[in-house]
């Protein structure tokens, strides 16, 4: 009797051994599959194998994972909350090895920039080049971001670096920030529109009378950041600063542009500039990033921060082609 309870503990599935990656992604694609047939087939495998796998699973935990009663594979509750927790530990493992390999290469897996509306696309771009011809390792992500938003993905943990935020010098400890420079805003209309008739200064109460065009803050807390805006006066949102530029050019609204980005536009018509009663319209720009010692960046975070070391980048970044300050 003794030796009969032996080996019937020694075959028992154990949990730990039962529950891998690899099973875990199989249970998913049955799910998926709506069918222990249909799973079959998309993992290369005999259906009865499947079945055989699955039961080992479900006699390790002791539940049922898939309620059999029709054709179809329909996850019972258990089956449903493995799932979820399983989906949580694959992303943990990954998150592992992605440390692992850091602390092996220096190389980050992954380095994701928030790149706010204000900043020129052109120079991103020729950044994102130089970075590339290194070959790193290293998979680079943009998020496009605006006002508030752009510094709520560094905070959540969504970026790693925040290129274009505006913050004040207490805002938010456990951060480091560098001053990009000084955006100047001008007040552009298009040369048709009903106010560009107004004379000058511009006051409140001339300009409320007509449709501003904002961009919409991209932050999902909170009630996020505005310029220029009126209160009572209707807006008209929109998703980007190239957007907001356009429905200012066709006359669809008026308000504040860089004037980096309005220039060209002001050179040549498309836009005029007037001067407005209250107080010209400047941004304070930086880039900001999470507190650690420089022994603990990788090195992607190392290399974008020695390229905003440059007067020249920061100046290209936000539109100044060819300032030297």
């Amino acid at each position: 009797m003794i030796q009969r309870i032996w080996k019937t503990e020694i075959l028992m599935p154990n949990p730990r051994d039962a529950l891998t990656p690899e099973a875990l992604a199989m249970l998913q694609v049955i799910a998926d599959s709506g069918s222990f047939a249909a799973a079959a087939r998309s993992l290369n495998m005999v259906p009865s194998a499947l079945t055989y796998r699955v039961r080992q699973i479900e006699d390790a935990l002791d539940v049922l994972l898939f309620d059999r009663s029709s054709r179809q594979a329909k996850l019972t509750e258990a089956g449903t909350e493995l799932l979820l927790e399983g989906s949580a530990l694959l992303v943990e493992l990954d998150a592992i090895a992605n440390r692992v390999k850091r602390i092996a290469t220096g190389w980050e897996p992954q380095l994701t920039i928030a790149v706010d509306s204000i900043i020129d696309h052109r120079t991103m771009m020729e950044l994102c080049s130089a970075f590339f011809e290194l070959n790193p390792p290293t998979r680079l992500k943009l998020r496009a971001e605006t006002l508030a938003g752009t510094l709520e993905a560094l905070t959540s943990g969504q970026a790693d670096l925040a290129i274009g935020v505006v913050m004040d010098d207490n805002t938010k400890p456990g951060l480091q920030r560098e001053t990009l420079g000084t955006v100047e805003f001008v007040f552009a209309i298009a040369p048709h529109h009903l106010l560009a008739q107004e004379p000058e200064p511009l006051s409140d109460d001339a300009i409320r009378q007509h449709r501003a065009v904002a961009i919409a803050d991209s932050t999902l807390n909170g009630q996020g950041l505005s310029i220029g805006l009126l209160s009572a006066q209707d807006v008209f949102t929109v998703a980007d600063l190239p957007t907001k530029l356009d429905a200012q050019i066709r006359g669809m609204g008026v308000g504040y542009l860089p004037a980096s980005l309005a220039k060209p536009y002001l050179d040549t018509g498309r836009l005029v500039a007037r001067t407005v009663a209250r107080t010209v319209h400047s941004v304070q720009s930086s880039y900001a990033w999470r507190k650690t010692s420089q022994a603990g960046q990788g090195r992607a975070l190392q290399w974008w921060l020695e390229q905003l070391c440059s007067p020249v980048t920061r100046a290209a970044l936000l539109g100044e082609r060819g300032s030297k300050q």
